[in-house]
């Protein structure tokens, strides 16, 4: 069936009580994407004053900036997100990811549970039928249970030094209780796709899963303005022959989704309430296989501001911004196929990632190569927004 999207299965719990912005395709005789207001009374173009989510970030105070734009009404909600994603209609208004020029960062290993995992796939070399077996292993040297272990701390480096007598040492425990964070690139400037899309697992991997995260929306100085939802689609098999193929594990085409909108910090939401949390997933494959499970942001290693810190400091910088992924405590373990097997996507599984501040960001399985190309680049967008006059806004 198709993956329609609706207010009632997209908006937070508190419907637009909060302030929702995100991004749409407008069309028209000069058709091209547009930051937009999410209001009671509709879906609002805001591009006349910020060209882009990037520009709005950069303002002093985008909130008040925000509320002091009127726009330009472009239709209901439900008109948006009725043609959004896979049978989307490109002459009509729809859905985009709601990121542009900021860059596509992400936080790994951030959470005890995730990174056992990680140290599982890396000892089992990618094989998901060693990691049973390897996990008991693993578990009876570390223990299940690492939830309170500041990284660098000297708990934690008197866990190393076990670990390194164990014979047991990974560069995965190097990130996940070392001093310094693991912050990579997930995907190119504008390549993320956006909620009711399909989402693209590389074909060659055979032990692969969803990976349920809150996004951090930052401007160029580091200032923390909101936050999303996002999916950091994860070639377990992949990673797990080499750490040095993340890249190949990690950025695909349509590996990496955001949405439904991002929700800035205001009086009814804050930073606070990001690390409280909870992340849901729902899996539903065609096959009738179910799955569900849920990652607390109380549970994180790293303080987000902490993240966001290791991100953009003096060593790196970023003019246009980021959004950050801070990582999941979800590793799923269910056996699908066979027993000891685990759990691996299947073409038509439908994900869906939810918290009820942030709303639910919901995609589709596909390969990677089987999925919409990505077309529209830097070069299309600069060109595009010169046609429609919002360049220097």
């Amino acid at each position: 069936m198709p993956l329609r999207l609706s207010p009632g299965n997209t908006l937070p719990t508190d419907g637009l009580a909060g302030t929702l912005v995100g991004r749409a395709w407008v069309p028209g005789p000069l058709a091209g994407p547009s930051p937009v207001v999410l209001r009671e009374d509709g879906v609002f173009d805001v591009s006349a004053r910020f060209a882009t989510l990037s520009a709005l970030f950069e303002e002093e105070a985008p909130l008040q900036a925000l509320r002091d734009t009127p726009g330009r009404y472009l239709g209901s909600l439900e008109e948006l997100l009725a043609n959004s994603g896979e049978q989307a209609d490109p002459s009509r208004l729809r859905l985009l990811p709601p990121a542009d020029l900021q860059v596509i960062k992400a936080a790994g290993v951030t959470f005890a549970a995730s990174m056992l995992e990680r140290v599982i796939e890396e000892q089992a070399g990618g094989d998901a039928g060693r990691a049973v077996a390897i996990r008991e292993q693993v578990q009876a040297v570390i223990g299940a249970d690492l939830q309170g272990l500041e990284p660098g701390s000297p708990r934690a480096q008197a866990l190393k030094t076990l670990l390194i007598e164990k014979g047991m040492w990974s560069q995965y425990l190097e990130v996940g209780i070392g001093p310094d964070a693991e912050i990579f690139t997930k995907a190119p400037v504008l390549a993320a796709v956006g909620s009711g899309s399909a989402i693209g697992i590389h074909p060659v991997s055979q032990w692969n899963n969803p990976e349920p995260e809150v996004v951090l929306v930052a401007d160029s100085r580091g200032r923390l303005h909101g936050a999303t939802l996002g999916n950091d689609v994860n070639l377990r098999d992949i990673e797990g022959r080499s750490a040095l193929l993340l890249s190949k594990a990690k950025d695909n085409n349509a590996s990496c989704a955001l949405g439904p909108f991002i929700r800035l910090f205001d009086e009814t939401f804050d930073l606070d309430q990001v690390r409280q949390c909870v992340v849901t997933l729902e899996v539903q494959g065609e096959d009738g296989f179910h799955l569900n499970g849920s990652s607390s942001m109380a549970q994180i290693s790293r303080d987000p501001t902490d993240l966001a810190a290791q991100t953009l400091n003096a060593n790196h910088q970023y003019p246009d911004g980021f959004v950050l992924f801070l990582g999941t405590l979800f590793a799923p373990t269910q056996d699908r196929d066979a027993p000891g097997g685990g759990f691996t996507h299947k073409v038509g599984d439908v994900v869906s990632i939810a918290s009820p501040l942030l709303g639910t960001l919901h995609n589709r399985v596909t390969t990677s190569d089987q999925a919409p190309a990505w077309r529209f680049g830097l070069g299309a967008l600069m060109h595009n927004l010169a046609a429609r006059g919002l360049l220097g806004r």
